[in-house]
């Protein structure tokens, strides 16, 4: 298991009327703290989409149990479960600060396109040597 904590304070652009975090925001929530497991174990998405590889996004989910408000500080924990193969999944679990039960949990699956073709391709190597390392340094 990979593991990784990103710390956002809510922006009060996030919030709606209610002075809520807008539901749609945590999705973008989720993808900074993709970004920032990426980073961490050594490979950024402009890296693997520079080797000729996208990652899109083909599901994606939350449930949402509380809502943030403006100027919340959030920790948001990104794992990722197993080794991908064409597909890999990330499960995020949103908590407030100081608190123990999770404000919003989701998912996303990302399949791994060729940037020349626009086809399915299998992970590619040197994303999973990145991966296998992480999984044992873990």
């Amino acid at each position: 298991m990979i593991r990784h904590i990103t710390q956002i304070r809510v922006r009060y652009a996030d919030t709606d009327q209610m002075k809520m975090v807008y539901y749609g925001k945590y999705f973008e929530y989720f993808e900074e703290a993709r970004s920032d497991l990426l980073r961490s174990i050594g490979m950024s998405y402009s890296e693997i989409e520079k080797g000729g590889t996208y990652l899109p996004v083909i599901e994606a989910f939350a449930k949402y149990r509380q809502s943030a408000r403006y100027d919340d500080l959030i920790s948001v924990e990104t794992v990722v479960d197993e080794m991908p193969v064409a597909r890999i999944r990330l499960n995020y679990r949103i908590f407030r600060e100081g608190e123990q039960e999770p404000m919003v949990e989701g998912y996303t699956v990302h399949s791994f396109l060729s940037a020349g073709t626009g086809k399915p391709t299998r992970a590619p190597a040197q994303f999973l040597q990145v991966l296998q390392e992480a999984f044992k340094n873990q």
